[in-house]
């Protein structure tokens, strides 16, 4: 029996196979497998995201994120050596000017005063005017395309920002398989995914990135990781939800590269979450607080959803309408005040969402889930299988 008071980042590590890190989203949204945690038993059971109707009832009401991920991650070539430069845009400081924050690598080869070009695009190019940290840049835009023409223009450029833990689609394996598929005849199928071909293996897989790293609630641009808890709702599963009589409501929180970044202290103590921007309407104040009074499950669909819920609830255990910034940094022990129920994605050993997880639905009782699932062969990450903790 652990002592929450003590946890320390390790007691938060677990044995994942790299073959099961999801490097492909399953072929339909819904088709995921879904864990089921009973909290107050510690029951198991193995179901599929589509499934998720069976635990709800009418009036229950669930949270979505409606951020937009924007194609941050982009390839260039330094202008006299040809470098290729990989560039991640982090956020437009100055949209007039074209000024942008953005991380490079290999950072060691880009200095203040060079210029970068993108292929695909010669009418556009990137010259570094400061260093903000030591893979920081911010770069102004040259360019004849007007100011409403451009970012459409450098997001045409872009790739979906996947985590590093997925390995493609530059990967030599992926390419072979691309090929010999292609030289077969046959469609090429990876993670259960079926692409058609073209004469590149990048762009077919880069397309399905640009779609599939996107909610079907995306709606206001911001985010340069996508809300992965909420990548397996599809439109027919929202469908039979409101056939149900389950309702749900959106807000906004917009991911930072921040729920990439490991937890680098073993007390939990003094670890730090990076700041995210989100905003909670009216609406879904009312509709929690119906919920509430009703005593209907309120669940809340991914970590950012459970921080911002958190963030802004007062002793009384009631949200209010806000737009800002958090920071909040959750782990065992916490005591969740706004929603009853947590959907969420399955994630990385010592990640700071597994922490908040095993807040919500006991230490142990996560820990063995985790476990199980990675016996039963379910698949992590971003693209990864999905959990529901209900009590």
């Amino acid at each position: 029996m652990y002592k929450y008071n003590d946890m320390k980042l390790s007691q938060f590590r677990f044995k994942l196979p790299e073959e099961q890190i999801a490097q492909f989203p399953t072929l339909y949204r819904e088709e995921a497998r879904l864990l089921v945690l009973h909290s107050k038993t510690g029951e198991i059971e193995h179901k599929y995201v589509k499934d998720v109707t069976d635990f709800f009832d009418e009036g229950d009401l669930l949270i979505f994120n409606d951020t937009k991920v924007y194609p941050a991650r982009l390839y260039a070539q330094k202008e006299k050596t040809k470098a290729l430069i990989e560039v991640f845009l982090l956020r437009e400081l100055n949209h007039e000017n074209r000024y942008w924050d953005v991380l490079v690598d290999p950072a060691r080869k880009i200095r203040i005063g060079n210029k970068l070009s993108f292929e695909g695009d010669d009418a556009i190019i990137a010259e570094v005017i400061d260093n903000t940290t030591s893979r920081g840049r911010t770069f102004r835009f040259l360019t004849d395309y007007d100011v409403e023409q451009f970012v459409p223009k450098l997001y045409a450029l872009g790739y979906a920002p996947l985590p590093r833990y997925i390995h493609r689609p530059m990967s030599p394996e992926v390419q072979q398989a691309y090929e010999e598929s292609r030289r077969a005849g046959s469609v090429f199928q990876s993670g259960r995914v079926n692409l058609q071909h073209d004469d590149s293996p990048v762009e077919p897989v880069r397309e399905m990135d640009i779609e599939r790293y996107q909610s079907i609630f995306a709606k206001n641009i911001g985010a340069v990781a996508a809300p992965a808890s909420c990548l397996h709702f599809s439109k027919q599963l929202l469908k039979r939800m409101e056939i149900v009589g389950i309702t749900h409501q959106c807000m906004t929180s917009h991911m930072s590269l921040g729920n990439f970044k490991p937890i680098d202290v073993e007390d939990l103590t003094k670890a730090k979450c990076e700041s995210e921007q989100f905003a909670i309407p009216q609406t879904l104040v009312d509709a929690v607080d119906v919920a509430h009074r009703s005593n209907k499950r309120v669940c809340a669909v991914g970590t950012e959803i459970m921080r911002a819920l958190e963030h802004v609830v007062n002793t009384e255990g009631q949200i209010k309408a806000f737009k800002g910034w958090t920071n909040k940094f959750i782990y065992p022990p916490y005591n969740f005040t706004v929603a009853n129920s947590f959907f969420t994605n399955l994630y990385m050993p010592e990640s700071s969402q597994l922490l908040m997880v095993a807040a919500f639905g006991g230490y142990e009782e996560v820990m063995n889930a985790y476990n199980e699932a990675v016996k039963e062969g379910y698949r992590f990450g971003d693209y990864g299988d999905a959990m529901l903790i209900i009590d």
